[in-house]
């Protein structure tokens, strides 16, 4: 899978599993903040988000993982951690 249908994957997650029907995948750029003015997720759609990611990429993020922040911070963010992981 390349990096561009990586983030696709990720955005089609983020708006099912966070059931956001008011915004398009492909409407979601990839550099935007998902948290606070971009998205405007909670710290309850993180919890959220992490499971299904963890479901469909079998990553997993520590509740004391300091970098945890800065994988969610944007599509372009967990696309990069995602396939760091993959690699290993």
């Amino acid at each position: 899978m390349g990096v561009g249908e990586l983030k696709l994957e990720i955005k089609r997650l983020i708006v099912s599993a966070l059931e956001l029907e008011d915004i398009q995948p492909e409407a979601i750029v990839d550099t935007a903040p998902l948290f606070g003015d971009g998205l405007g997720l909670d710290s309850i759609d993180a919890l959220e988000l992490g499971v299904a990611l963890k479901k469909k990429f079998g990553v997993t993020f520590s509740a004391e993982n300091a970098d945890n922040k800065k994988h969610f911070a944007s599509v372009e963010a967990l696309a990069a951690y995602i396939a760091m992981e993959a690699g290993k």
